[in-house]
């Protein structure tokens, strides 16, 4: 084939980002599928909106648990309709540079070369790229030439701690903690102070319009949800100290986890990345005065990203448009028996 197309595809908890190289454009979508039994209902953004609003026997669910693939046949239906979407092309032939958590196993390597040769997609070549190395690149890093970098991705349902250094990645830790553990939180706090339950989605909701870590401003919004003592529909006006207090609970715990993990690192790393700064990325670091709570229980200085979850994606996309980054992408081979 003369010319194959090149992809850049982050799989998350929370969405899909894909890089076109041939359209030169990056595309979103939710990660999520509807289905009734081996029936899809859904796909995407569609199936978004019928999450916590489906009957007993439509499930709506996202293939990614913690970042990592739950669910080969569905991500591989996701993926599939968003290259259609994209390119109206039918998936075969392309080279996919994936952006991977650190530490996987063959099996779960052999499972990314699988999603893209499957039954959908076929006759692709993969890549894979580190998500540390490909954050780091798009917020202007160079992973070959530096003393000490710390990077810190909040996600959707993970956080992901790591520290390169002269072309590797030293240390690196994971923490089952991200948006969707706040959302948790925040219905928790409610139905702990107002006797209500509510959705995660509207959690997130509350959590989007009111969620403030310092600056905390006397707000309130109406919400509908179940009484947790008569099982009927109930009105409520939920106080935003309340909403603030259940997403504090989760990223206080980022903060210690960031604290002992920061301990650990050698005291010359350490003090280079004193110098520059921590560098924050993920989704739900669009929560306001994140970096500088983090900043005032960890004692060091942030950078924060206007990249939020697109982070992984850009980093692809410069991977693929220059030649001399594509040392940082590891192929993958179909091992024969």
């Amino acid at each position: 084939m003369l010319f194959r197309n090149n992809y850049g595809v982050d799989l998350g908890s929370s969405s899909v980002k894909v890089y076109s190289f041939f359209r030169n454009k990056s595309y979103i979508e939710k990660n999520m599928v509807a289905y009734r039994g081996r029936r899809i209902l859904a796909i995407g953004n569609e199936a978004y909106e019928m999450f916590e609003k489906s009957p007993a026997d439509i499930s709506v669910n996202s293939p990614m648990a913690f970042g990592m693939l739950a669910n080969l046949e569905l991500q591989e239906i996701v993926l599939y309709s968003m290259i259609k979407k994209i390119d109206h092309a039918s998936g075969l032939g392309a080279d996919m540079y994936f952006s991977v958590p650190l530490d996987m196993t063959a099996i779960e390597k052999r499972a990314y070369y699988h999603l893209v040769n499957g039954h959908w997609l076929r006759k692709n070549r993969v890549f894979m790229v580190e998500s540390p190395i490909a954050d780091a690149i798009a917020m202007g890093i160079d992973p070959e030439k530096n003393q000490g970098s710390m990077i810190v991705n909040i996600g959707a349902q993970s956080t992901a701690f790591s520290i390169i250094t002269d072309g590797k990645i030293i240390i690196s830790r994971k923490i089952p903690i991200g948006g969707r553990q706040m959302n948790e939180s925040i219905c928790s706090e409610i139905r702990k102070h107002y006797n209500l339950q509510i959705g995660t989605r509207t959690a997130k909701r509350l959590k989007v319009v009111m969620g403030r870590l310092n600056d905390q401003k006397k707000e309130a919004r109406k919400v509908v949800g179940i009484d947790s003592i008569s099982g009927l529909p109930r009105e409520e006006v939920i106080s935003a100290y309340v909403v603030n207090e259940g997403i504090a609970n989760c990223v206080n715990q980022i903060a210690a986890e960031m604290k002992s993990f920061l301990e650990r690192t050698p005291p010359q790393i350490a003090y280079h990345i004193a110098k520059e700064g921590i560098y924050l990325t993920g989704g739900s670091t669009r929560l306001p005065y994140i970096d500088n709570y983090l900043a005032s229980y960890t004692g060091f200085a942030f950078n924060l990203s206007d990249l939020y979850e697109t982070s992984a994606a850009y980093g692809l996309e410069k991977i693929i448009r220059d030649r001399n980054l594509r040392k940082w992408a590891q192929p993958v081979k179909q091992k024969k028996l």
